[in-house]
């Protein structure tokens, strides 16, 4: 199969190409920059330069190569996390979702892709209303992260209406995907706020490419969850991470502290935030996590 990786140098892409090449798939990977052409060969893709949020550039990349699926794994998220100015923070990432989601509709119309699979998000974004784990049939909350939320719900809305498949993958863990986080935390510069109830969903970056291969074989339609077995409160995944990078124990401070020094983001997620379950995604396309919990992949991971 002819597979077209739309942000394939990115920490989730790369696994991924790295999964469809050894699984016989004809892989062409897109990066912003000549810089991980290189990166991109080694891993047996096809590299080409594409601006995401630039249509022409879209529609030639993904007319030359002519794919079976496109995969959109297009964001922008690099640098300290900085929650507090969620929208900032995410403000190209956002427009990828959008202008660059319809970008790429567009060229599958345009060159006779039938199939497109995208990136979506479920750590902690679920309804923050009755229980703390949700599956796909509740809707996610829609003010958890400002336009970053509005940004998703455009993605799933476009992808779904086009008859492609949706992954709503929980917060990564793996090889680049955390070291800002754990320098945070080993700087005790990431508290847990008030209670710590809000709930959490974990992905190992190989565990969630092994669920996008799996959609892109199978031409899956629909929204999955991809998130670990174990939905987890901050009070317990956080002081957890925190031993396993060898730092001391996280602080603690109240909410109406935390409001003027994180945001109300960072106070929603580590207060009310919702987790997802993966019982579809284990039903529907046979997939397992080789990682059923966070505890084993961060502690692996940190060693």
């Amino acid at each position: 199969m002819r597979v077209f990786v739309a942000g394939g140098a990115g920490v989730l892409g790369r696994r991924l190409v790295k999964q469809l090449v050894a699984r016989g798939h004809q892989v062409t990977a897109t990066t912003t920059g000549q810089a991980k052409l290189g990166l991109l060969e080694r891993l047996g893709a096809e590299a080409v330069v594409m601006d995401g949020l630039d249509a022409r550039s879209v529609g030639e990349a993904v007319g030359s190569a002519r794919p079976d699926v496109i995969v959109h794994q297009m964001t922008a998220i690099s640098g300290k996390p900085d929650i507090k100015h969620f929208d900032r923070w995410f403000a190209t990432t956002n427009r990828l979702r959008t202008e660059g989601t319809d970008h790429l509709l567009a060229a599958a119309q345009a060159t006779g892709v039938s199939h497109v699979v995208a990136q979506s998000y479920a750590a902690w974004n679920g309804i923050r209303e009755g229980g703390w784990v949700k599956t796909e049939d509740d809707p996610l909350d829609p003010t958890s992260t400002g336009q970053g939320a509005a940004a998703i719900r455009h993605l799933e809305e476009v992808v779904l209406a086009a008859g492609g498949a949706v992954l709503r993958y929980g917060a990564f863990y793996g090889p680049g995907a955390t070291d800002d986080q754990v320098e945070l935390i080993r700087k005790r510069q990431y508290p847990i706020v008030g209670s710590g109830d809000g709930h959490m969903s974990w992905i190992h970056l190989d565990d969630a490419a092994a669920a996008t291969v799996l959609a892109v074989e199978q031409r899956q339609r629909g929204v999955f969850n991809i998130v670990d077995d174990e939905p987890a409160p901050a009070r317990e995944w956080l002081p957890y991470l925190a031993a396993c990078a060898g730092a001391k124990p996280p602080l603690r401070i109240p909410v109406w502290l935390a409001k003027p020094l994180a945001g109300r983001t960072a106070v929603a997620m580590m207060t009310e935030g919702r987790a997802f379950s993966n019982a579809k995604a284990k039903r529907e396309l046979g997939w397992r996590p080789r990682y059923s919990s966070w505890r084993e992949g961060f502690k692996e991971e940190l060693a």
